[in-house]
């Protein structure tokens, strides 16, 4: 027979080895599509598919968004599919959690962030930039009537923003502009806009941090349009560019080439008065 410290020494063995079976089981099933992706150059992959993936936010007007139909629609998505349908490539639109974008691009999920996606420092250090194609002021949009005329009119009011976003970083990277004066000086926070908005027009929140092009579509787009003020105070205007993996130097090159192209032969100029015309 067996003796009984055998037989411990004998189920622990069995019960280390399943264990540790468990564990790479996990490890595998959650391991990163390719964990080196932001290091390789896909170009001559996406050139021979003829199809590159591009992550969004299909809730942000009016960069990239769905209309009534479902159809996606907006300022960048016509960018986009210009500037790949020029290079003989289909665009495939992946919506995205917009929190978790510079993950989802650098593990190969996507193959680029291109929505209303601005410069930063921060940014700078996941990702790779293409030249700059548009700039645009940060505001708050508020309901007329709660005595909110500028900034500092939102000292002790509820702001929202939306998690991840260039407005929350420029709110944190200049908080004498407006962080010192909302409540608790922290923002409530969205993963889309769309909510927030919601929650402004109810009175949850007094208002919203977002850039001038998405405030004014949005509003222009309401049944009472007049019921809405747009706030611009001193933040300095944000970049949009596309972001990329480091490693993908020649779709860098080839997106940069043809944005250039774009803004000389006046397709960006008109592309810009289709979508950002005050109205």
């Amino acid at each position: 027979m067996i003796s009984m410290k055998k037989k411990i020494i004998v189920n622990t063995i069995v019960i280390v080895a399943f264990l540790a079976i468990v564990v790479s089981c996990v490890a595998f099933l959650t391991k990163p599509k390719d964990s080196h992706a932001d290091t390789k150059d896909t170009w001559s992959k996406i050139e021979a598919n003829k199809s590159i993936t591009i992550g969004l936010d299909d809730t942000f007007v009016p960069m990239g968004f769905r209309d009534k139909s479902g159809q996606l629609e907006g300022f960048d998505i016509d960018l986009a599919n210009k500037v790949f349908a020029d290079l003989g490539i289909k665009v495939k639109w992946q919506p995205i959690d917009w929190s978790m974008k510079e993950t989802e691009l650098n593990t190969g999920n996507i193959d680029a962030i291109w929505n209303g996606y601005t410069k930063t420092p921060e940014r700078a250090k996941q990702v790779a930039f293409s030249k700059v194609y548009h700039n645009v002021a940060m505001s708050v949009v508020v309901k007329k009537g709660q005595g909110i005329d500028k900034f500092s009119d939102m000292s002790g009011k509820i702001l929202g923003a939306q998690t991840g976003s260039s407005g929350e970083t420029v709110l944190n990277d200049e908080p004498k502009v407006l962080k010192q004066y909302i409540k608790g000086q922290k923002p409530v926070e969205y993963d889309t806009f769309d909510k927030a908005f919601t929650d402004l027009n109810a009175g949850r929140i007094n208002g919203l941090l977002v850039d001038e092009d998405y405030a004014r579509y949005y509003i222009s787009h309401q049944a009472n349009p007049d019921d809405y003020e747009v706030l611009k105070g001193s933040f300095p205007e944000t970049q949009d560019v596309v972001g990329f993996r480091k490693g993908d130097v020649k779709l860098r090159k080839a997106v940069n080439k043809e944005l250039t192209k774009l803004t000389k032969d006046g397709f960006l100029n008109n592309l810009q008065n289709k979508w950002f015309a005050k109205n």
